[in-house]
Protein backbone atom coordinates (compact mmCIF):
# COMPACT_ATOMS: atom_id res chain seq x y z
CA UNK A 1 0.00 0.00 0.00
CA UNK A 2 1.21 3.65 -1.03
CA UNK A 3 1.50 6.09 1.74
CA UNK A 4 -0.40 9.10 1.47
CA UNK A 5 -0.84 11.76 4.34
CA UNK A 6 -3.92 11.20 6.37
CA UNK A 7 -5.79 12.49 9.39
CA UNK A 8 -7.21 9.97 11.92
CA UNK A 9 -10.91 10.45 10.54
CA UNK A 10 -9.77 8.97 6.93
CA UNK A 11 -9.74 12.66 5.26
CA UNK A 12 -5.91 13.21 2.95
CA UNK A 13 -4.13 15.84 3.58
CA UNK A 14 -3.65 16.59 0.16
CA UNK A 15 0.35 16.92 0.69
CA UNK A 16 2.52 15.29 -1.25
CA UNK A 17 5.06 13.32 0.39
CA UNK A 18 7.86 15.14 1.02
CA UNK A 19 11.63 14.39 3.10
CA UNK A 20 11.44 13.06 6.46
CA UNK A 21 13.74 15.76 8.51
CA UNK A 22 15.45 13.95 11.97
CA UNK A 23 16.77 14.79 14.76
CA UNK A 24 19.54 12.53 16.92
CA UNK A 25 19.81 12.13 20.31
CA UNK A 26 17.01 14.78 21.31
CA UNK A 27 16.40 12.88 25.09
CA UNK A 28 19.48 12.55 26.80
CA UNK A 29 18.27 9.21 28.23
CA UNK A 30 18.09 7.62 25.11
CA UNK A 31 22.09 9.34 24.37
CA UNK A 32 22.71 7.54 27.39
CA UNK A 33 21.94 4.31 26.67
CA UNK A 34 23.75 3.85 23.77
CA UNK A 35 26.33 5.72 25.46
CA UNK A 36 26.42 8.68 23.16
CA UNK A 37 27.71 12.52 24.15
CA UNK A 38 24.55 14.64 24.27
CA UNK A 39 24.88 17.17 20.95
CA UNK A 40 25.23 20.75 22.27
CA UNK A 41 23.22 21.40 18.93
CA UNK A 42 20.61 19.76 17.09
CA UNK A 43 22.05 16.58 15.51
CA UNK A 44 20.29 16.55 11.83
CA UNK A 45 19.90 13.98 8.97
CA UNK A 46 17.40 13.29 6.54
CA UNK A 47 15.37 10.44 5.47
CA UNK A 48 14.21 10.80 1.91
CA UNK A 49 10.57 10.55 0.82
CA UNK A 50 11.33 6.78 -0.16
CA UNK A 51 11.50 5.65 3.06
CA UNK A 52 7.76 6.22 3.87
CA UNK A 53 5.54 3.32 4.43
CA UNK A 54 1.92 3.54 6.03
CA UNK A 55 2.45 2.34 9.92
CA UNK A 56 -0.78 0.82 10.09
CA UNK A 57 0.52 -1.50 7.42
CA UNK A 58 3.26 -4.31 7.84
CA UNK A 59 6.03 -3.27 7.51
CA UNK A 60 9.59 -5.29 6.19
CA UNK A 61 12.63 -5.42 8.09
CA UNK A 62 15.76 -6.17 6.48
CA UNK A 63 17.76 -8.65 8.08
CA UNK A 64 20.05 -9.20 5.75
CA UNK A 65 22.30 -5.93 6.97
CA UNK A 66 22.44 -7.03 11.00
CA UNK A 67 20.42 -5.51 13.54
CA UNK A 68 17.43 -3.69 13.08
CA UNK A 69 16.32 -0.93 16.11
CA UNK A 70 13.12 0.68 16.51
CA UNK A 71 12.97 4.39 17.70
CA UNK A 72 9.69 5.96 18.42
CA UNK A 73 9.00 9.46 17.77
CA UNK A 74 6.32 12.04 17.50
CA UNK A 75 6.31 12.80 14.29
CA UNK A 76 5.40 17.00 13.26
CA UNK A 77 3.53 17.39 9.06
CA UNK A 78 4.69 20.32 7.67
CA UNK A 79 2.13 22.41 5.77
CA UNK A 80 3.85 25.44 4.22
CA UNK A 81 7.08 26.45 3.22
CA UNK A 82 9.77 27.53 5.95
CA UNK A 83 12.82 29.06 5.74
CA UNK A 84 14.44 30.77 8.65
CA UNK A 85 11.42 30.22 10.08
CA UNK A 86 10.36 32.42 13.35
CA UNK A 87 8.79 30.28 16.52
CA UNK A 88 5.16 31.97 15.30
CA UNK A 89 5.42 30.72 11.76
CA UNK A 90 6.33 26.76 13.06
CA UNK A 91 3.19 27.32 14.66
CA UNK A 92 1.12 28.23 11.73
CA UNK A 93 2.81 25.53 9.24
CA UNK A 94 2.04 22.75 11.42
CA UNK A 95 -0.52 20.38 9.57
CA UNK A 96 -0.69 17.77 11.45
CA UNK A 97 0.91 15.64 14.80
CA UNK A 98 1.42 11.86 14.25
CA UNK A 99 4.08 8.94 15.11
CA UNK A 100 6.85 7.48 13.34
CA UNK A 101 9.23 4.66 13.48
CA UNK A 102 12.99 5.74 12.54
CA UNK A 103 14.22 1.84 11.61
CA UNK A 104 17.60 1.81 11.95
CA UNK A 105 19.79 -0.82 11.18
CA UNK A 106 22.33 -0.32 14.51
CA UNK A 107 25.28 -2.90 13.15
CA UNK A 108 25.55 -0.89 10.09
CA UNK A 109 25.40 2.65 12.00
CA UNK A 110 28.09 1.70 14.45
CA UNK A 111 30.30 0.50 11.63
CA UNK A 112 29.67 4.08 9.77
CA UNK A 113 30.07 5.89 13.03
CA UNK A 114 33.40 4.55 13.45
CA UNK A 115 35.12 5.19 9.88
CA UNK A 116 33.45 8.42 10.24
CA UNK A 117 31.11 8.21 7.65
CA UNK A 118 27.62 9.48 7.65
CA UNK A 119 24.82 7.22 8.49
CA UNK A 120 22.55 7.82 5.10
CA UNK A 121 22.63 4.12 4.67
CA UNK A 122 21.58 2.94 8.08
CA UNK A 123 18.60 5.61 8.94
CA UNK A 124 17.46 6.27 5.29
CA UNK A 125 16.89 3.12 3.31
CA UNK A 126 13.46 2.46 1.93
CA UNK A 127 10.79 1.42 4.28
CA UNK A 128 12.61 2.91 7.42
CA UNK A 129 9.84 5.16 8.41
CA UNK A 130 6.53 4.01 8.78
CA UNK A 131 4.38 6.86 9.58
CA UNK A 132 1.01 6.73 11.26
CA UNK A 133 -2.05 9.27 10.07
CA UNK A 134 -2.26 12.39 11.54
CA UNK A 135 -4.01 14.40 14.22
CA UNK A 136 -4.91 18.46 13.88
CA UNK A 137 -2.67 19.82 15.59
CA UNK A 138 -5.40 21.75 17.64
CA UNK A 139 -7.28 18.83 19.22
CA UNK A 140 -3.43 17.51 20.43
CA UNK A 141 -2.83 21.03 22.62
CA UNK A 142 0.90 21.33 24.45
CA UNK A 143 3.11 19.68 22.23
CA UNK A 144 5.53 19.52 24.82
CA UNK A 145 3.21 17.09 27.34
CA UNK A 146 2.45 13.98 24.76
CA UNK A 147 3.35 10.95 25.95
CA UNK A 148 5.14 8.41 23.63
CA UNK A 149 4.95 4.77 23.57
CA UNK A 150 5.94 1.35 21.89
CA UNK A 151 4.59 -1.85 23.09
CA UNK A 152 6.34 -4.80 21.53
CA UNK A 153 4.93 -8.00 21.87
CA UNK A 154 2.89 -7.04 24.80
CA UNK A 155 5.82 -5.78 26.32
CA UNK A 156 6.36 -2.00 27.25
CA UNK A 157 9.47 -1.14 25.79
CA UNK A 158 9.52 2.87 25.22
CA UNK A 159 7.36 5.17 27.52
CA UNK A 160 8.78 8.93 27.23
CA UNK A 161 7.17 12.21 27.16
CA UNK A 162 8.01 15.16 25.00
CA UNK A 163 8.71 17.26 27.88
CA UNK A 164 12.14 15.87 28.06
CA UNK A 165 13.06 16.76 24.25
CA UNK A 166 16.48 18.40 24.91
CA UNK A 167 15.53 20.87 21.79
CA UNK A 168 11.42 21.84 22.39
CA UNK A 169 9.37 20.88 18.42
CA UNK A 170 9.48 25.12 17.94
CA UNK A 171 12.96 26.08 18.22
CA UNK A 172 13.69 22.48 16.77
CA UNK A 173 12.29 23.05 13.65
CA UNK A 174 12.75 26.41 13.40
CA UNK A 175 16.68 25.86 13.60
CA UNK A 176 15.98 22.91 10.81
CA UNK A 177 14.38 25.80 8.44
CA UNK A 178 17.71 27.28 8.77
CA UNK A 179 19.44 24.30 6.60
CA UNK A 180 17.24 22.76 4.73
CA UNK A 181 13.55 24.62 3.64
CA UNK A 182 10.70 22.36 4.63
CA UNK A 183 8.20 22.29 2.03
CA UNK A 184 4.40 21.09 2.55
CA UNK A 185 4.13 17.55 2.91
CA UNK A 186 7.54 17.57 4.64
CA UNK A 187 7.57 15.36 8.20
CA UNK A 188 9.64 16.03 11.35
CA UNK A 189 10.53 13.63 13.83
CA UNK A 190 11.49 14.85 17.32
CA UNK A 191 13.69 12.59 18.35
CA UNK A 192 13.15 8.97 20.03
CA UNK A 193 12.77 8.40 24.26
CA UNK A 194 15.23 5.79 25.95
CA UNK A 195 14.29 2.27 25.22
CA UNK A 196 14.93 1.50 22.05
CA UNK A 197 15.82 -2.29 20.75
CA UNK A 198 15.77 -4.71 17.97
CA UNK A 199 12.68 -5.48 15.74
CA UNK A 200 11.98 -8.71 14.10
CA UNK A 201 10.14 -10.24 11.65
CA UNK A 202 6.82 -11.74 13.31
CA UNK A 203 6.84 -9.05 16.14
CA UNK A 204 3.55 -6.82 17.00
CA UNK A 205 4.01 -3.68 17.79
CA UNK A 206 1.38 -1.33 19.63
CA UNK A 207 2.67 3.11 19.38
CA UNK A 208 0.32 5.14 21.00
CA UNK A 209 0.70 9.12 21.40
CA UNK A 210 -0.90 9.63 24.52
CA UNK A 211 -4.79 8.80 24.48
CA UNK A 212 -4.84 10.38 20.74
CA UNK A 213 -3.41 7.97 19.07
CA UNK A 214 -2.87 4.26 18.95
CA UNK A 215 -1.87 2.13 15.96
CA UNK A 216 -1.16 -1.21 15.75
CA UNK A 217 1.61 -3.09 13.04
CA UNK A 218 3.50 -5.64 12.59
CA UNK A 219 7.30 -6.74 11.34
CA UNK A 220 7.60 -8.75 8.63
Amino acid sequence: MQYKHQYVDGTEANLPVGKVVCVGRNYADHAAELNNQVPTTPMLFIKPSTAVVPMAEPFEVPVDFGSVHFETEMAILIGQPLKNATHAEVGEAIAGVGLGLDLTLRDLQSKLKEQGHPWEKSKGFDGSCPLSVFIDPVAVGDLQDQQIRLTVNGQLRQNGNSSFMLNKVYPLIAYMSHYFTLLPGDVVLTGTPAGVGEVNPGDNLLVELGDLLRVETQAV
